[in-house]
């Protein structure tokens, strides 16, 4: 009986954790987009440079929690393919949110996975490429 609500539970997860893949692209293409239009109209500013960080930002606490849901696809597909620990009193089906708060880090925690999420090179980049771009452009260029 555990088997199919763990294979729901992988089913629905798995189709959040794509759809939060598709949406940071989507992030980073606004970021694109912002800078791409300041570069068009000519209005580079401090405002331009802030929306790139926000966005950056943004996109590192959206990385995050796709993030939470790939810790709980690993733990159902180690369930899945391990048909013994099915048995095991622990084993229950729709327990994201209760996992995750039972192992929530303080606010202090929180700040540093965003932030050290926002480092990886998969999130950085391009955002730290079109910052780059935008303060060459600011403080050399002018």
């Amino acid at each position: 009986m555990k088997k199919p609500h763990l294979a729901a539970e992988w089913s629905l997860l798995q189709n959040q954790f794509d759809s939060y893949e598709k949406y940071s692209l989507l992030i980073k293409l606004a970021n694109i987009t912002i800078l791409a239009t300041a570069y068009f109209t000519d209005h580079f500013s401090a405002f331009i440079l802030c929306l790139l960080l926000i966005l950056w930002l943004q996109d590192a606490i959206w990385k995050t929690f796709q993030s939470r849901i790939d810790v709980r696809l690993l733990q159902l597909e180690a369930y899945l393919a391990n048909e013994d620990q099915l048995e095991k009193p622990d084993v229950k089906a729709y327990q994201f949110n209760s996992l995750y708060l039972k192992y929530r880090p303080s606010s202090v925690g929180l700040i540093k996975e965003y932030l050290s999420q926002a480092l990886r090179p998969t999130i950085a980049f391009p955002h730290l490429l079109l910052i780059v771009v935008l303060g060459f452009k600011l403080f050399f260029i002018a």
